[in-house]
Order: C-alpha cells, then sequence, then structure tokens
C-alpha cells in the first residue's frame, strides 16, 4: 500500500512543522490552500494559528463548504490548537457571524489559556489505550483553546486532570501543539486513525 496523503492546511499558522513530523513518520504531504487541493487525500491537518483568520481565509478561499462536506463524509481530521476551535460545534467567544466547519460535538473557549505571553510547557497525560501511555506527552500550549464541554467526544489527553484532547469518530483535536514536541506519538495515532479509514474504504 502506498503511503497515505495527508493534506496540512496552509493558509496560516505552524504547517510547516506538521509537515516535517508527518513526512518524518513515511507519510506523503500537501499544502491545502484551494478546494481543488482536497481531491485525493486520506487525511487533513488543520494546524495552529489564529482561528478567526483562518475562517476569514478558508471562507475567501472557498474552501469552508467543500471542507466541511470532506469531513462530514469521514475524511480523517486532527485539528490542534486553532484547528480544534475551527472543528468544534460550539465556541465561546467566537467573532459574530463566524462559524467554524462544526463537525465535532465538542464546546471550546477561544484563547482561554491567555495571551501569546502566557504561553507554558506541561506534562499531559494520554488515554489512548496504547503502549506508552504511561509516558508523559510534552504539551506545548500557545493561547491555547480551553475544552468546556468534550460532548460525546471520547477524551485522550488530559492536563492536570483537564481534557486537552479527544476523539470522535475519524477527528481528533487537541488544545496543544504535538508539532512542537519532538515525540511523535500523537501523530502517529492520527496517522493509524487514516490506516483505518482506507482499510474500511478500500475494503
Amino acid at each position: 500500500m502506498a503511503s497515505p496523503l495527508i493534506g496540512v492546511s496552509g493558509l496560516q499558522g505552524a504547517y510547516r512543522e506538521h509537515i516535517r513530523a508527518l513526512e518524518a513518520l513515511g507519510a506523503r504531504t500537501r499544502t491545502v490552500r484551494l478546494p481543488q487541493d482536497l481531491e485525493g487525500l486520506d487525511g487533513l491537518v488543520i494546524p495552529g494559528g489564529e482561528s478567526t483568520t483562518m475562517w476569514m481565509l478558508m471562507d475567501r478561499m472557498r474552501l469552508l463548504e467543500p471542507l466541511r462536506d470532506a469531513l462530514r463524509q469521514g475524511l480523517p481530521t486532527l485539528g490542534t490548537c486553532a484547528g480544534m476551535i475551527l472543528l468544534a460545534e460550539r465556541v465561546s467567544d467566537a467573532m459574530e457571524g463566524q462559524r467554524g466547519l462544526e463537525v465535532m460535538d465538542i464546546g471550546v473557549r477561544r484563547n482561554a489559556y491567555g495571551s501569546q505571553a502566557e504561553s507554558f510547557e506541561a506534562e499531559i497525560e494520554l488515554e489512548l489505550g496504547l503502549e506508552g501511555d504511561n509516558e508523559p506527552f510534552p504539551g506545548v500550549f500557545i493561547r491555547a483553546p480551553i475544552l468546556e464541554d468534550p460532548g460525546t467526544a471520547r477524551v485522550i489527553a488530559t492536563q492536570a486532570g483537564r481534557a486537552v484532547g479527544v476523539r470522535q469518530g475519524n477527528c481528533m483535536a487537541l488544545a496543544f501543539h504535538p508539532e512542537l514536541s519532538g515525540d511523535p506519538r500523537l501523530h502517529q495515532q492520527f496517522l493509524r486513525i487514516v490506516e483505518e479509514y482506507l482499510t474500511k474504504r478500500d475494503g
């Protein structure tokens, strides 16, 4: 089987670091900026950045609706920081009229951990059900959202008892930046989701 082709939204944010992390694990990547860039993808990453700016750029590039359709059809997606906000059905403190992709039954609050100057690193406990979960994950939080309500999503990561990562169906959403950690485990987990999806799709 060919290596999976993972699109990484490149409109804004730390997308290059995601590309490096995925390619180090053997995946092929494509930067996604236009609707046609979605064609043939096996998975998608929506990186951190500024969620309002990303939403406005997706709307301007006519990417928002095709992307929402692809996700609702089951395209595996990893959203980190601003990506989590865009995946959420419920967003506190959003700009008036702002609508994200609304594909995960979660509620988040933007920039709830403070400003850029208040960014921090903290150990995260993983709950993936895999060997190695007992090793803490080095979490990097930069203007991170707070997961106020995990809804029906399954919690897969916590920090000081608070949920900071969830999975629902083929979507993973993380409040922090795994691409800046130097630890490949969460990108590996995302690629496992992609592999499961491809096995079912190609049967």
